[in-house]
């Protein structure tokens, strides 16, 4: 029963956090620091349930991704933009999480570098917010060959746990000139591939480690983050559109100068 609490738990901070710029990984690495429980234990579980809260995006968007599909097979211009562009900004991920993946592994342990991220990414959207200068992309696939290639390397700094993927791909369009809402989508959409392929690498190399109870909590997990992350993305839009990305950037900066002084006078 407490392996089954602790899934559930950890599957709602997924659902709420995956999204939003606060680090889903930074949030779930400083809950099982805070409640007590094993990290290394939890680790791969806390990346396996992640598909949970892509099928949020994937039922959401469901039109879209639909219509993109459909699209490709009549070489719809529109359609193959807006698989170009994903998939530019997926390959950098690809890359360095291959070449460094196990460097990564070892982070995903430390909850001191989460608290230093969440304080320097709180900073830094709230600098982005005031000096960055958008205009209306009209759309993830009217977004340029280069600024999705720039989207997607700077997607990569989310490998540092506690940065936040959503946060970076967000802000890195903003600051080259994208839409706020033109910015949360393509973070969306680009979280498809990027989080399946970091679920399907982590339960490929712990495969050994992994049992029949492991897989049922994991499924637990993903439940638990899909309908969380439904209630959430839907939120999250309507608050960016309104009082924009401030409200965050300061959960962010509050929340890890609190848990830096937890973690070092615990």
């Amino acid at each position: 029963m407490g392996d089954l609490i602790t899934a559930i738990l950890l599957g709602i901070v997924e659902g709420i956090t995956e999204f939003l710029p606060v680090s889903s990984t930074g949030h779930l690495i400083l809950a099982t620091e805070l409640l007590g429980y094993a990290a290394e234990k939890w680790a791969v579980f806390n990346i396996a349930i992640q598909p949970g809260a892509i099928l949020a995006i994937v039922l959401i968007y469901w039109r879209t991704f639909w219509n993109a599909f459909t699209g490709l097979f009549r070489w719809d211009p529109e359609s193959v933009a807006f698989v170009r562009n994903l998939l530019i900004a997926f390959i950098p991920a690809v890359v360095l999480g291959l070449a460094f993946g196990d460097h990564i592994e070892l982070l995903l342990e430390n909850a001191v570098v989460v608290a230093w991220a969440l304080i320097a990414g709180g900073i830094a959207i709230l600098v982005v917010e005031k000096l960055a200068k958008t205009t209306d992309a009209g759309g993830v696939a009217n977004v340029t060959f280069k600024t999705s290639a720039w989207i997607g390397v700077i997607q990569c700094l989310a490998m540092i746990p506690g940065v936040s993927r959503s946060g970076a791909t967000i802000l890195g369009a903003m600051a080259m000139g994208v839409d706020r809402k033109t910015a949360a989508e393509f973070s969306f959409f680009l979280a498809l591939p990027t989080l399946t392929g970091a679920t399907v690498l982590q339960l490929f190399k712990h495969r050994a480690e992994l049992t029949a109870d492991d897989f049922g909590l994991i499924g637990v997990g993903m439940l638990v983050s899909f309908v969380v992350a439904w209630i959430v993305v839907k939120a999250f839009l309507a608050v960016v559109t309104r009082y924009g990305f401030a409200p965050f950037a300061w959960y962010r900066i509050v929340a890890g100068t609190a848990a830096l002084i937890w973690l070092t006078y615990r």
